[in-house]
């Protein structure tokens, strides 16, 4: 019988929910590590607010640290969340960066943009373990990569899986006529290049190609992805930057094809994938690569290469990095056993 005192304690720090965009992907992953005998709690750090407001947020971390007594923290997200938290945690804290936390993000104007990967580069120096979900990330903390482990997000392959396109058409209530791309534009169009994407579909349509772009602007519930992804008949994604794209993930489960420009590790996930491409950050590139896989028709074999994406599979490695920091509470192979056991 495992006891609760035994168990490892995990505190985990997220941008609040008031900042209009929510990391699912975070509260996913945290539910999966609870799975591998992780006893936690979460703490909404916001950020929007005033210096004192801020500095109030900074006094119920600590005491929630205090109260909770964590044998680590893990802070989802740099910049300024993960700054807040490095300077309040009394115990070690690991910190995974996401992508624009590290990646320039030029939308949120240069000073602004300067001082959040300044507060991440702090924050990285003052961690005991480092989550990076792609390379690209891990090359930009080249520093301190001794300490970074690139553990990409994980997938619900439950959630996300195959489905009847009709049947997913009628369910998001779209024409059944027509090819469909879908674009995920989230909370930023212009980081994501929606303009790229525009000129892309118009190009294919100029050609005589009959086509339609439904985009998803950050509203959609986490838990209806699938039937998006499954109406649609490929994703298509031009950000500038990224880290490790869940929708990327997310489609390749769901057997969606993919057309990407080279961003992030999405050439290292779209490898061997049938019915995709990476292709360079042109329209015309990008038009002529959408026609190619819309012609084509049919799905991609695109789950079988997340299998070891799995969210499950993904807790495991991040519960290692853990130990590793708290080795005191390392796992005997009788209780992963039994955790790993529960999860099948």
């Amino acid at each position: 019988m495992i006891l609760e005192k035994d168990l490892l304690r995990v505190l985990f720090v997220v941008p609040s929910r008031q900042g209009g965009g929510v990391m699912s992907f975070a509260y996913d992953e945290i539910e999966s590590l609870r799975a591998t005998g992780v006893l936690s709690e979460i703490f909404e750090l916001e950020t929007r607010l005033s210096v004192g407001r801020l500095w109030s947020q900074c006094r119920q971390l600590r005491r929630r640290i205090r109260e909770f007594r964590p044998d680590l923290v893990h802070v989802h997200f740099g910049t300024l969340v993960a700054f807040l938290t490095a300077l309040v945690a009394t115990v070690p804290f690991v910190v995974t960066f996401r992508g624009s936390d590290l990646n320039p993000s030029w939308a949120d104007g240069f000073f602004r943009n300067l001082t959040q990967k300044m507060m991440s580069h702090v924050t990285a120096f003052r961690a005991a373990g480092i989550i990076c979900v792609s390379r690209q990330l891990n090359d930009r903390l080249w520093w301190c990569r001794k300490k970074v482990s690139v553990i990409p997000s994980g997938v619900d392959l439950v959630l996300f899986r195959p489905m009847g396109l009709i049947s997913a058409r009628e369910q998001v209530e779209w024409s059944l006529e027509g090819r469909v791309v879908l674009f995920n534009a989230g909370f930023s169009p212009r980081l994501k290049r929606l303009d790229l994407a525009e000129k892309s579909i118009d190009l294919l349509r100029g050609r005589g190609y009959s086509v339609r772009m439904e985009v998803l602007r950050g509203r959609v519930p986490h838990e209806r992805m699938p039937l998006y992804m499954n109406a649609a008949d490929c994703l298509l994604l031009t950000s500038d930057y990224e880290g490790s794209p869940t929708v990327i993930k997310e489609a390749l489960a769901c057997g969606l094809p993919i057309v990407s420009v080279d961003v992030g590790d999405v050439r290292e996930r779209l490898e061997g994938v049938t019915l995709s491409s990476v292709v360079a950050r042109d329209e015309q590139q990008i038009a002529l690569a959408l026609e190619s896989v819309l012609s084509a028709g049919g799905r991609s074999n695109g789950r079988s290469h997340v299998v070891d994406l799995s969210d499950d599979k993904i807790a495991w490695k991040i519960r290692s990095v853990y130990e590793r920091i708290a080795p005191s509470r390392k796992m005997s192979s009788q209780n992963i056993e039994h955790f790993k056991g529960a999860q099948r």
